[in-house]
């Protein structure tokens, strides 16, 4: 779960409208009217993303009286199509897919499963991609995929596409270059066996939402 504790404040007399914050955020949640940037406050995550790249110092970024957290609860949904959409993925449920806000492939799974058909959405609900921005984007991405699900892309530099793994290299690649020291192959069943890995019973954490998990 993450916790908002900014959002951003717009000096309408400095804004010139030239849609830079519009075109970064990860939530959508910057609009132009009348050629003036405004923000939906519950829509933002206060990443600080519109602040860092306004070119005329429009933006600021101020502390919230009621700071509030946001999170899919694992424990909504039933666990077993949440392993199975992440292991469609080649992801492990308790992978952290986003280090900055500590979001695991098994809250963006569940965002998923209980109706987020966007990476906006799923930053929205869980917090993921509104840290650093720079590679979150990519198991978002991923999971809806294997969800069967492809989003619009929206105008702007919000996100990239998938980028090429070990999961699609090409066949004629590998026949290339696999006798010259790659092993692609042996490298494919190592991440499924980290993908579909179990954690020990001694050391695993209940799912968000159960009342009785240890670290809640």
């Amino acid at each position: 779960m993450k916790l908002i504790s900014l959002n951003p404040v717009v000096d309408q007399d400095a804004c010139n409208g030239c849609v830079v914050c519009s075109s970064v955020c990860p939530t959508l949640a910057i609009t132009l009217v009348d050629r003036k940037a405004v923000v939906k406050e519950e829509d933002c995550r206060g990443c600080g993303a519109c602040d860092q790249r306004c070119p005329v110092y429009a933006i600021s970024m101020r502390k919230l009286d009621a700071p509030y957290t946001v999170g899919v609860a694992v424990g909504d949904v039933p666990y077993e199509k949440i392993e199975a959409l992440c292991l469609k993925a080649n992801l492990n449920p308790q992978q952290l897919v986003c280090y900055c806000t500590a979001t695991r492939a098994e809250e963006v799974a569940a965002a998923i499963l209980k109706g987020a058909t966007s990476p906006e959405e799923l930053s929205r609900q869980t917090g993921i991609r509104t840290g650093c921005k720079v590679e979150c984007i990519e198991p978002a991405l991923r999971l809806l995929q294997a969800a069967g699900i492809t989003p619009q892309r929206p105008a702007g530099w919000q996100w990239y596409g998938l980028t090429p793994t070990v999961w699609n290299i090409p066949q004629e690649i590998k026949a290339k270059y696999g006798s010259r020291g790659f092993y692609f192959e042996e490298d494919i069943e190592l991440f499924k066996q980290v993908a579909a890995a179990k954690p020990a019973p001694s050391s695993a954490k209940k799912a968000i939402g159960d009342p009785e998990r240890s670290d809640a």
